[in-house]
């Protein structure tokens, strides 16, 4: 059904920027920030443009990226440097480093906005700094090779996946202890929580589903399985969540499908799936949630998606294997 469109913007051209200007209008000022794998860079997206503006060296093997509540820090995972390390948005410059413990490859913000929870793929563990002391508060044992990290809006849990024992880990934040584990299907990557916190998303790699649990109780409510038409099953492998402020759609990233999935988040159908670069791996808002950006690994670009007509706007290049993004405004 998008081919035709496509077909008249290539006809004429006036036609498609036009649509990318209406498309970009609420993000006129934001930069997405891409980390690049294989290149020890972030690609800067101007979002009014949908060009790179700026390449920065970072640590080694730069993964996942997360903002400061007030986008003031970007704290990036250099998992081969074994540090986090912290740069000032406005100056563009790392300003420090902190103790991540080994192989750092996702975290997440406690909404106190200064303790970090980072898993340690390496050491089956999960460290707990604190950004403003720079000190290590903690160091929980997880499963085996911990990846995915979340901390709920109230700040009450912080769940690791572990990618081996096939768990989610709920960490009480009051003791910074272990509280309890859930099995999940093989090789959970990510988990994002809900708006309110009442659900939890977690995607399973190999096991190619999404399992959403009811908070309060800890227990599944729903497994999602995706179903691409000309897909081999086996290539569906989700791996990124998002999900939008309005409650209204769930987007999972399906890794070499090279799809996007759109679920509705209340009814837990799969409403469509959108084709984007090859192994689509992380996903992020615009401040204004107008458009979901994927990072695709093999192919190097990051795919733009207008998130209210579900439509794919562009294709940008950045880097060699670009993994993480997060969107400043």
């Amino acid at each position: 059904m998008r081919r035709p469109l496509f077909h008249r913007a290539l006809l004429y051209p006036s036609l498609l920027s036009g649509a990318l200007a209406l498309a970009c209008g609420h993000a006129m000022a934001a930069t997405a920030w891409v980390s690049n794998e294989k290149d020890n860079s972030l690609s800067l997206i101007d979002m009014q443009t949908l060009e790179v503006t700026e390449t920065l060296p970072v640590g080694q093997r730069p993964r996942g990226l997360l903002l400061s509540h007030d986008n003031k820090l970007l704290y990036i995972c250099a998992s081969d440097s074994d540090r986090v390390q912290v740069m000032d948005v406005a100056t563009r410059k790392i300003i420090k480093e902190l103790p991540s413990g080994k192989d750092p490859e996702q975290f997440a913000l406690h909404p106190n906005d200064r303790w970090l929870y980072v898993s340690n793929e390496d050491d089956a563990l999960v460290t707990v700094i604190d950004t403003v002391t720079d000190k290590v508060l903690g160091q929980i044992d997880v499963g085996i090779e911990p990846e995915g990290m979340a901390v709920s809006p109230d700040g009450k849990w912080a769940v690791n996946t572990s990618e081996t024992t096939n768990m989610l880990h709920w960490i009480d934040t009051s003791t910074q202890t272990l509280a309890d584990s859930t099995l999940v299907d093989q090789r959970p990557r990510f988990v994002e929580f809900n708006k309110d916190g009442s659900r939890l998303w977690a995607s399973a790699e190999i096991g190619g589903t999404v399992t959403i649990l009811d908070v309060a109780t800890r227990q599944v409510l729903k497994t999602l399985n995706f179903q691409i038409k000309g897909v081999h099953p086996d290539k569906v492998q989700p791996v990124g969540i998002k999900l939008s402020a309005d409650g209204k759609y769930a987007f999972v990233a399906l890794g070499p499908a090279n799809h996007v999935a759109v679920v509705d988040a209340t009814t837990f159908d799969v409403l469509d799936y959108l084709l984007v670069g090859r192994r689509v791996w992380q996903l992020a808002f615009t401040p204004d949630q107008s458009q979901l950006l994927a990072t695709n690994g093999v192919s190097g670009d990051v795919s733009v998606i207008d998130a209210k007509n579900l439509k794919v706007l562009k294709s940008v290049k950045v880097g060699r294997y670009p993994w993480g993004v997060v969107v400043t405004p």
